[in-house]
């Protein structure tokens, strides 16, 4: 595990992917009170809206209003996503509020990408220069792309690692042809496909061809192994991933219900604990947003960390009990 980084840096996309896949109601305030909550656990970086049509994502309606509302840390960056060029229009117009990053999302299944935009892939691509002009314009010259179900799809199957890098081949063509460059990789699995070999290989082959290209992963813990592709990760020496806040969200195009959430935000904060990487984010205070989110959602969340706590305090009653 020579590999290993010291350091990883976590992504929350909790409040963003929850409040959206929940199916029951959410007011702002107590999505305001989730995210402020998760302002004080040390974590860097939180997606907590999305600027997207209220009539296909009711829960999205507020955008504007929860970026009014919360209350922001120093040195937290808070950032949302757009589907289309309205989207991008709305969050630009909050940019002193708002972080903004130059994403462009693609899929490595075109029966998904269909399902998710109404697009194939290489129609999806084909919007790439528009998207390079757009953020140009906005003073950012290079593209973060992302790859959704680029371990598997529940509707084409196995996804080859050839296919994915043909696809990042193509957009990193595009985005040159449109002067711009490839500032990042992420890989989703969107639909838990993922297996820690799958993980090394894919991960392997992207980092053979674009060793200087950071690689974030998306992890859905659909079927129990995220935190085992974290740690296959972890080992290759991937420093960047998104998580949820006690497991929230899913995704709603996967064809099936049971396509749970990202890796769990205070699970991973755990495992990198135990493993001696360091996160930057107070586990107790994670575990203390993790139960606040299950009463928001008002039903069970997936996490084990906000039932099973932080080890260290075991660890510190036994030696206190030892000391006695």
């Amino acid at each position: 595990m020579s590999d290993m980084p010291a350091r990883v840096t976590i992504k929350e996309v909790g409040p963003r992917e929850g409040f959206q896949f929940e199916k029951g109601p959410i007011t702002l305030e107590q999505k305001i009170g989730l995210v402020d909550a998760l302002s004080d656990t040390g974590l860097r970086t939180i997606e907590f809206t999305s600027f997207v049509s209220p009539k296909w994502v009711p829960h999205m309606a507020d955008a504007e209003q929860m970026v009014a509302g919360i209350t922001r840390a120093p040195g937290v960056a808070y950032e949302a996503i757009w589907l289309n060029e309205a989207g991008l229009a709305r969050a630009a117009a909050l940019r002193e509020s708002l972080a903004l990053r130059p994403m462009f999302g693609v899929a490595a299944s075109d029966e998904f990408m269909r399902k998710n935009t109404n697009r194939t892939v290489d129609e999806k691509i084909a919007e790439l220069p528009g998207w390079a002009a757009r953020y140009q314009a906005l003073g950012m010259d290079w593209i973060d792309a992302g790859v959704m179900a680029a371990f598997g799809c529940n509707y084409e199957g196995d996804v080859p690692t050839e296919r994915v890098l043909s696809v990042l081949e193509t957009v990193e063509s595009r985005a040159a042809e449109a002067g711009s460059r490839l500032g990042g990789i992420g890989l989703a699995d969107t639909m838990g496909w993922a297996n820690p070999r799958q993980i090394k290989r894919l991960v392997g082959a992207v980092r053979d061809r674009w060793p200087a290209v950071p690689v974030k992963l998306h992890l859905h813990d659909t079927r129990a192994l995220a935190i085992a592709n974290v740690v296959a990760a972890l080992e290759m020496g991937v420093d960047r991933f998104d998580s949820a806040v006690a497991g929230m969200g899913g995704c709603p195009f996967a064809a099936h219900k049971g396509a749970a959430g990202n890796v769990t935000t205070e699970d991973l904060v755990f495992l990198c604990q135990e493993l001696g990487v360091e996160t930057g984010v107070d586990l107790d205070a994670m575990i203390a947003a993790g139960r606040l989110a299950e009463q928001v959602v008002g039903h069970p969340l997936p996490g084990k960390l906000k039932s099973g706590g932080n080890l260290d305090t075991y660890r510190a009653r036994a030696r206190a009990g030892a000391g006695a």
